[in-house]
């Protein structure tokens, strides 16, 4: 495992551009020292400062505000931290990170540097690391809820408790062994052995059925708009996104590329994919666009297919596996097929109906988050691991060596969920979504 740096980074924790506060965060040995030149005074523990902020070397005024500090290991990184809490103007922020690079023993941050030093400190582990990301990156309430539940350590606190049930096996199948001449010992069965493990097999088996659905929720649910030209597909997606996101015209082979937006459906993450209108073309350009559109629909959760009227699609227009919803548009002046759904832009009909069809087919697909456990394809490849590893130790006959192996490898796996790696450029991959400042 890698040591924590002994550098002291500083960031602007905040968003940026103009804002009415300003947070910047420093982290390391010299984060006090560093407080104190800028603020002027010997800051108390965990007490916010009413401080005027001065560059060390000109004793420029940069600004009043509030000076913070944490000491370790009782802060978010486990090392000695403090914050400014500063006017938001760029100048303001500006001219306190320009003076505290010229700070001797500070360095600027690099992406994820302040979340990395609380993973190597032990204040998170990686599945609460990873959900910290996602939690920034969330866009609507249930990918909030779900990654409020796994920053929690949700995970964590399960995999505990498969780990221990694992190595109460393991202490019992080498108990056996190191006390295989004792005649009063007999060998733990595989039958007894399936009985120990029974409840973690079968709560893991639940965990990586859940699994696919929370990791779509990250993702969100895409949702593909395919039809003839001139169907309405532009227009519906205007629509939806409540702005001109496409150019919408009576030329057929308008739309070229795909165009997407992002919805907030009931707190479920929607992806909407405008796409060409599927015909056969002469123009090189709107070619390449229907083959974007036909190859993008094999990644598709749901197809709304529509046309004038509400036609069945042709037998080549896309994907089988990919549901779809036939959308009959123009109905203020066709009428629908049976088991379409009608929809006038112009008018609004139905459109408050499709929305509701489209969030019950997400709400199916991707659930509400509040029972997630594993919302990474890293944390379900390391599951899918250990639950392996345990059926291979209940195969009847197979030597007690063998078995001891197999429950070790499965608590190994278990062990990385949390964190518990060798391979730095993992840990640099998962670091890298960090911005910088966190």
């Amino acid at each position: 495992m890698p040591q924590p740096s002994t550098d002291t980074i500083f960031a602007l924790a905040s968003g940026a551009g103009r804002a009415a506060v300003a947070v910047i965060r420093l982290s390391g040995p010299d984060a006090k020292r560093a407080l104190s030149r800028f603020a002027k005074l010997d800051p108390l523990s965990r007490f916010a400062h009413y401080a005027r902020f001065r560059d060390p070397e000109s004793g420029e005024t940069l600004d009043r505000g509030l000076a913070l500090f944490f000491p370790a290991p009782a802060s978010a990184t486990g090392e000695d931290c403090a914050e400014l809490h500063l006017h938001g103007g760029e100048a303001v922020v500006g001219g306190v990170l320009a003076a505290l690079a010229r700070e001797p023993g500070l360095r600027a941050a690099e992406p994820g540097e302040f979340a990395r030093r609380a993973f190597l400190n032990g204040k998170l582990d990686l599945s609460q690391i990873e959900a910290l990301a996602d939690l920034i990156e969330a866009r609507t309430a249930f990918q909030r809820r779900q990654a409020l539940r796994l920053a929690g350590g949700a995970l964590r606190r399960e995999t505990e408790v498969w780990r221990g049930a694992i190595v109460e096996a393991m202490a019992l199948v080498e108990g056996d062994l190191d006390f295989a001449d004792e005649a009063e010992v007999s060998g733990l069965s595989a039958a007894e052995l399936e009985k120990l493990l029974a409840s973690t097999l079968a709560s893991i088996d639940a965990a990586l059925a859940s699994a696919p659905a929370s990791e779509r929720l990250r993702e969100g649910f895409l949702v593909l708009i395919l039809g003839p030209p001139n169907a309405g597909k532009s227009t519906l997606l205007n629509v939806l996104a409540r702005r001109e996101a496409a150019i919408v015209s009576d030329e057929p082979g308008t739309t070229r590329d795909l165009i997407e937006v992002d919805l907030d459906l009931g707190g479920l993450p929607i992806t909407l994919v405008d796409t060409a209108g599927l015909r056969e073309s002469e123009s090189a350009v709107e070619r390449i666009g229907v083959a974007r559109a036909r190859a993008r629909a094999g990644e598709a959760d749901l197809i709304l297919w529509l046309s004038e009227g509400g036609a069945e699609p042709p037998p080549d227009f896309g994907p089988e596996a990919a549901e779809v919803l036939r959308v009959a548009t123009k109905a203020d002046t066709l009428a629908p097929a049976s088991g379409a759904l009608a929809i006038s832009a112009r008018e609004g009909r139905g459109v408050d109906e499709l929305c509701v069809e489209i969030a019950r087919r997400a709400a199916s697909a991707l659930g509400d988050g509040g029972s997630a456990l594993i919302a990474h394809a890293r944390q379900r490849v390391e599951l899918e691991t250990a639950r392996a590893r345990l059926r291979a130790a209940l195969e009847e006959g197979k030597p007690p060596e063998l078995v001891a192996e197999d429950l070790r490898l499965a608590a190994r796996a278990l062990q990385r969920i949390a964190g518990a790696v060798e391979v730095e450029e993992l840990l640099d991959l998962i670091f890298s979504r960090f911005c910088i400042g966190k």
